[in-house]
């Protein structure tokens, strides 16, 4: 799609709006938000679980597919990499996780919350080069910033918001054209 096309930045403008916004029922959105703990040995499969109960009877297609993969890849960021805040963090405590879903007739957005203010690494443009594929492609894929590079890959829209008194959300939406939910 071309970034410069009025219709384009028009709709990037009105999606903007709407993740902004928690969905009015009346307007035929949806809500959810999970609080659940890193340190819970299921965290991954309870957030893709939940956008499929979420998401079932209302959106079709390759978008439940995708955003079950995404929301499992940003929980499992902050399962293997969040280190909380120093004034969040405490001896024995759980790190806190987050999870909200917002459904409108044109999109879906999936944000995950952490206690770690550092912004996360979302990688620019393509990890390796056309011509170093070949036999040892998994030798010189990076050791980090795969979850946030496949998330890039299948929504539509990524990026990461630091949160009041700490922390940060990182958000992706997902483009419902095609996909539209059944009224």
């Amino acid at each position: 799609m071309d970034a410069r096309k009025p219709e384009y930045v028009a709709g990037e403008l009105e999606a903007y709006a709407h993740w902004f916004a928690v969905p009015e029922p009346s307007a035929n959105g949806r809500f959810l938000a999970l609080t659940f703990f890193a340190e819970c040995g299921d965290a991954a499969r309870i957030a893709r679980d939940t956008v499929s109960v979420f998401l079932r009877d209302i959106v079709t297609g390759e978008v439940v597919y995708d955003a079950r993969l995404a929301v499992s890849e940003l929980v499992g960021n902050v399962v293997n990499h969040v280190v909380p805040d120093r004034s969040r963090s405490r001896d024995g405590r759980s790190r806190r996780i987050d999870v909200t879903f917002k459904l409108y007739p044109k999109w879906f957005f999936v944000g995950v919350k952490d206690e770690d203010s550092t912004p996360p690494l979302l990688p620019m443009g393509d990890a390796l080069s056309p011509e170093l594929v070949g036999e040892f492609t998994d030798a010189l894929l990076p050791d980090s910033g795969r979850g946030l590079m496949i998330t890039q890959r299948i929504a539509s829209a990524v990026w990461w918001t630091p949160a009041e008194g700490g922390g940060k959300t990182v958000w992706c939406r997902f483009d419902l054209v095609g996909d539209k939910p059944r009224q």
